[in-house]
């Protein structure tokens, strides 16, 4: 589990294209200080298993069901990239529930700079427009934001000097991809509804089970 606070902005040092599969090497002294074979390390959003570490970079393996579902695919070697440890149980959670799985991917469509932040506009897949509210969280290449407007095939992202420096979505331009993962949250109450379950009721009658 992530927060969406990118910890260090890393490189791609070497892709190696394998059968369904490709075997990324990414620079990170800071998220491989103490990794070993197995951790997890978010790159981008999506979560990887570190197959080994050396030097201040790890490997990791991506099958094809994650390069069809995300951005990782097009990662080249000297592509900077987003890292994220996972959160350790009983820190702080500084943006929201995280789990690094990218449900879809949209589109830079737009940036409009500001003295003190950038409004950013992206396009959203329309499986995911019912998951995005206005001042609900989201995550854009793994960095947890709060969306400022939400419609039927788009959201917007204010990012403030911190975000604009130390992300990749500095940089990134209209008409390149980001991994977007909507609150798992909101797909569980989804799910609970569609099965005729009310969850506040469902969270009582528990409560109510559980008192001596």
């Amino acid at each position: 589990m992530f927060t969406g606070i990118v910890e260090e902005l890393g490189e791609v040092t070497a892709v190696e294209q394998l059968a369904e599969a490709s075997r990324f090497r990414l620079r990170g002294p800071l998220v491989t200080d103490g990794a070993k074979h197995g951790d997890s390390i978010a790159v981008n959003g999506v979560c990887l298993t570190v197959v080994e570490t050396a030097d201040g970079e790890f490997t990791a393996d991506v099958m094809q069901e994650t390069l069809n579902r995300s951005s990782l695919g097009a990662l080249r070697p000297g592509s900077r990239v987003n890292l994220e440890r996972p959160m350790a149980l009983g820190g702080r959670l500084g943006g929201h529930l995280v789990q690094g799985h990218v449900d879809g991917t949209g589109e830079i469509l737009s940036r409009t700079p500001s003295e003190h932040w950038e409004l950013v506009k992206v396009s959203l897949p329309g499986n995911l427009a019912r998951y995005v509210v206005e001042k609900g969280s989201i995550t854009v290449d793994g960095v947890s934001l709060t969306v400022v407007e939400a419609a039927a095939d788009h959201f917007t992202i204010s990012l403030i000097p911190t975000t604009l420096a130390l992300t990749t979505l500095g940089t990134k331009q209209p008409g390149e991809p980001v991994n977007l993962e909507v609150d798992v949250l909101a797909k569980y109450v989804e799910r609970l509804l569609a099965a005729g379950v009310d969850p506040l009721a469902a969270t009582a009658a528990a409560a109510e089970e559980d008192t001596p």
